[in-house]
C-alpha cells in the first residue's frame, strides 16, 4: 500500500543544500551514506554537484520516474514543490518542512490547501512537520535523524520527531534494532491506521512501537488494531491524558469519562498493550523482540540473592503471572545436589557462592519442569560469582529451550560485559526484577489477547421507529435535555424494565397518581433544566399517605422554583417504589475520536466519589459485557458476600448489550446515564429506577 515510501528505486530530494548543518543536506547525506541501493536525485537550481551526486535544476528536468520525493523547502514553497511533484507523476513524497497547523493560523491554511492538492492528485504525504523515515531492509534513511539504526524487527512510528531522534541515539547501545522507523509529524493524510496496515504484513516486523498524542478516526484505528494485534504485538505509549478529558458534562458518565478512559478502553478492546512511559515501552518490546511468548502464566525465578528474590516474587503476586509450583522430580534433584542452606522451592536461592556451574543446573532443571512457562533468572555480583561466564551459560540454554528466559542481573561496572553478551545474543536483561516481571507480564497478556474468542454480537428486537420519531419530536421542538419520563420512555422501547410512574403537573393529579400506582410512592421534580433532582432535595421516597402527596408536591416544587427560577418545571414524577437490590450505574458519554464510550460502575450518589467504573467502546459483544462488571474493584459485592446471594448478573450484561445497541442506532445522543439500575438476586433481574439523556 505504501510500497514507495519503504522500497523506492528513485528518489528525489527537493531542497538537497550544499551547507552542513541544513536538514537538506543531513538527508541526502543519509540517504547516500547507509547503503541505499536505489538512484539518489537532489533538486537544487543553485548548483551541480552536491557531495558528489548530479543535482538538477527542477523535478522536471530528472529522465527517470521517480517513486518518492523527499521535500525539504521553507513551508511556503512547498505547495509549488507538490505542483511539481504532480507534473511528473510522483505519487509518494514525505513532506519535512515546519511551518504548517503547528504554527498558527496561517500554517493551518497552508496545510489545508496542500491537503486539498494531494487528495485531488491521489497522491500520499508523509508529514509535514515530520523527521523522515527509516527503512532498514532497503537501506533508506530518508530523514534527517543523526544515526541509522541497526536492522531489526521492530517497527516504530512516532507523532513527536525530537522524540524519534532520541530513541535512536539510546537504541545504539541498547541493541535494540528496527525494522521501520518512521515519524508521522501532522499526519496530515498518511496517519496510524495507514501505518498500522502497511505493518501488518511486514515480514521484517515482530513488534510493532507507537508514540501517540491522538487518533484521527478512532474506529478506523479500532478496527485496523484487532487486525494487526492477532499476528504481532502493539505496544502503544500515549501522551497527553492529564487534561485531554476535561470537559464540560451534565452526566455522570460524561463527568467521569474523559479521553483517556476512551483510549484505555479502545486499547483493551483492540489488543494493544499500553506503556505507560517510554522506558516501560522499551522494556516490552526488548522482550517481544527477543523472546518467544510464554505457553502460561508459570513463572519461576532463580536467585544468588535473597531479598531480590522477595522483590520479584512480590511483583509476581501483583501482576497476572503466577508463581510456579515444581514438581517433586525437579525439587527432589535440586534438594539432593544443592547445598543444604539453598532454597529448593520457588523462589530457588542458588546463595551469594553460587558459580556459573551452579547457576546452569538449576536453570535446565527447572526449565524442564512441565509446570514452568518461562523463568526469570537474577544474579547480583558478589565476590565469588563468575558473572560473564554465567550470562554465556544463559544465553546458550536460552537459545536451545522452547520457553522464554529472562534476566535480571541487577549492578554497574562488574556487570557491564555481561550486559553486552546477553544484549548481542537476545536475552533481555532488565536492572531490576520488577521491571522483568512487568515484561513479562506483558508478553502473557499478549498471550491471552491472541486466543480470545471474536466478540459474540446479539442483537435484540427492540422498537427502534418509536424512538427515532421521538427523538425528531424533540429536535423539531429544539429541545436537548430529556427529562425523566422522556429518558425512560427510550430505555423501555429498548427492553429496559422500568417502575411504574405518571406525570403530575398539579396537587390533585399527584394524590390520583399514587392512589392508581399504590402506596408507598416516590415523588421527584420533573424538569429538563434539572438533571441530579437529589442534589437539592428533589426526590422524596416512602410517601404512604395523601396528605403526604400534597406537602410533599407543594415543598420540592416551590423548592426548586426557588433555587432555579429559569427552570421549567413540569411538575412531580409519581413513581411505584421499588426495594431490594444493589445499586448499578449504566451511562454513555460519546467521545469525540472514539465514539459512544460506555460506562458500569456501582451507583446511586456516590459513583463520582468512588469512580469505580469500567468503560467499553460501543458497539461490544458479550465477552465486553461481562468483563466491564469484572472489573469493577466492588465485584464481590454483586458476586454476593458474607452469606449474600449473588445478583442477576446475566441480567445486567443483558442491559449493558441493549444500551450498547441504543447508543449505536442513534448517533444523537450525546451523554446518558442509568442511576440507579437495581439489580435483584439472581433471577429477579433489573429495574431503570431513574434515567437522563441529552441529544445533539
Amino acid at each position: 500500500m505504501l510500497e514507495h515510501f519503504f522500497s523506492p528505486k528513485t528518489v528525489a530530494v527537493v531542497g538537497a543544500s550544499r551547507e552542513e548543518g541544513k536538514v537538506g543536506h543531513d538527508l541526502l547525506k543519509n540517504l547516500a551514506k547507509h547503503g541505499y541501493k536505489g538512484k539518489i536525485y537532489p533538486v537544487n537550481p543553485h548548483t551541480e554537484n552536491i557531495l558528489g551526486i548530479k543535482t538538477y535544476t527542477a523535478l522536471k528536468e530528472i529522465p527517470d520516474k521517480i517513486d518518492l520525493a523527499v521535500i525539504v523547502v521553507p513551508a511556503p514553497y512547498v505547495g509549488k514543490a507538490v505542483d511539481e511533484c504532480i507534473e511528473k507523476g510522483i505519487d509518494s513524497v514525505i513532506v519535512i518542512s515546519a511551518g504548517f497547523k503547528e504554527s498558527g493560523i496561517d500554517g493551518a491554511a497552508r496545510e489545508r490547501e496542500l491537503y486539498q492538492k494531494i487528495k485531488q492528485h491521489s497522491m500520499r504525504m508523509l508529514g509535514p512537520n515530520c523527521l523522515g523515515l527509516i527503512d532498514t531492509q532497503s537501506a533508506l534513511n530518508a530523514s534527517f535523524a543523526a544515526d541509522m539504526p541497526a536492522p531489526g524487527n521492530i517497527a516504530f512510528f512516532s507523532q513527536s520527531g525530537a522524540l524519534c531522534t532520541s530513541i535512536l541515539d539510546w537504541a545504539v547501545n541498547e541493541c535494540i534494532g528496527f525494522s521501520k522507523f518512521i515519524s508521522m509529524g501532522n499526519k496530515t493524510d498518511i496517519d496510524e491506521v495507514d501505518l498500522i496496515k502497511a505493518i501488518e504484513n511486514d515480514d521484517n516486523t515482530k513488534v510493532v512501537l507507537v508514540y501517540l498524542e491522538g487518533v484521527k478516526n478512532g474506529a478506523e484505528f479500532i478496527n485496523a488494531a484487532k487486525k494487526i494485534t492477532k499476528i504481532k504485538p502493539m505496544i502503544v505509549v500515549k501522551s497527553g491524558g492529564t487534561t485531554a478529558g476535561a470537559k464540560a458534562a451534565s452526566s455522570h458518565t460524561g463527568t467521569l469519562a474523559g479521553a483517556e478512559n476512551a483510549f484505555d478502553a479502545a486499547f483493551k478492546q483492540s489488543g494493544i498493550l499500553r506503556a505507560e512511559t517510554i522506558q516501560e515501552l522499551f522494556d516490552y518490546a526488548r522482550i517481544f523482540s527477543f523472546q518467544q511468548l510464554p505457553k502460561g502464566p508459570h513463572i519461576a525465578l532463580i536467585t544468588n540473592a535473597g531479598g531480590p528474590g522477595i522483590i520479584a516474587a512480590d511483583a509476581v503476586e501483583r501482576s497476572k503471572l503466577k508463581m510456579a509450583s515444581f514438581s517433586k522430580d525437579t525439587i527432589n534433584i535440586l534438594r539432593s545436589s544443592l547445598p543444604a542452606m539453598a532454597n529448593v522451592y520457588n523462589p530457588v536461592d542458588v546463595l551469594g557462592d553460587a558459580k556459573a556451574d551452579r547457576y546452569k543446573f538449576v536453570i535446565e532443571k527447572v526449565i524442564e519442569d512441565p509446570n514452568v512457562d518461562v523463568v526469570l533468572v537474577i544474579l547480583t555480583p558478589q565476590t565469588m560469582t563468575e558473572i560473564e561466564k554465567t550470562a554465556e551459560i544463559i544465553t546458550e540454554i536460552s537459545n536451545r529451550t522452547g520457553k522464554p528466559i529472562v534476566t535480571s542481573f541487577m549492578g554497574g561496572k562488574r556487570i557491564e560485559n555481561s550486559l553486552k553478551i546477553m544484549c548481542q545474543r537476545k536475552v533481555p536483561n532488565y536492572p531490576f526484577p520488577e521491571r522483568a516481571v512487568s515484561a513479562i507480564e506483558a508478553m502473557y497478556k499478549y498471550t491471552l489477547w491472541q486466543k480470545r474468542p471474536a466478540p459474540k454480537a446479539k442483537i435484540f428486537d427492540v422498537q427502534k421507529e418509536q424512538v427515532a420519531s421521538f427523538f425528531e419530536k424533540m429536535k423539531q421542538a429544539g429541545r436537548q435535555h430529556l427529562n425523566e419520563e422522556e429518558a425512560r420512555q427510550v430505555i423501555s422501547a429498548y427492553g429496559f424494565r422500568i417502575p411504574k410512574s405518571i406525570l403530575a403537573a398539579t396537587e390533585s393529579e399527584a394524590v390520583k397518581a399514587a392512589e392508581e400506582i399504590g402506596y408507598p410512592v416516590v415523588i421527584k421534580i420533573s424538569s429538563p433544566d434539572i438533571l441530579h433532582k437529589s442534589d437539592f432535595g428533589g426526590v422524596r421516597v416512602g410517601i404512604k399517605n395523601e396528605t403526604e402527596v400534597r406537602n410533599c408536591f407543594c415543598e420540592i416544587t416551590q423548592k426548586a422554583r426557588r433555587l432555579m427560577p429559569d427552570a421549567d418545571i413540569k411538575g412531580v414524577l409519581v413513581q411505584q417504589m421499588v426495594t431490594g437490590g444493589k445499586e448499578v450505574i449504566l451511562g454513555m458519554s460519546r467521545d469525540p475520536q472514539f465514539g459512544p464510550l460506555l460506562m458500569f460502575g456501582l451507583g446511586g450518589i456516590y459513583i463520582e466519589i468512588l469512580k469505580d467504573v469500567s468503560f467499553r467502546i460501543a458497539p461490544i459483544g458479550l465477552n465486553e459485557a461481562e468483563e466491564m462488571i469484572q472489573e469493577i474493584r466492588s465485584f464481590p459485592l454483586l458476586k454476593g458476600a458474607r452469606g449474600e446471594r449473588p445478583v442477576d448478573i446475566n441480567t445486567v450484561v443483558d442491559n449493558i448489550l441493549r444500551l450498547s445497541q441504543l447508543v449505536t442506532d442513534f448517533p444523537e445522543i450525546i451523554e446518558m446515564d442509568i442511576n440507579p439500575l437495581l439489580v435483584f438476586p439472581e433471577g429477579g433481574g433489573t429495574m431503570a429506577l431513574d434515567a437522563r439523556m441529552t441529544i445533539s
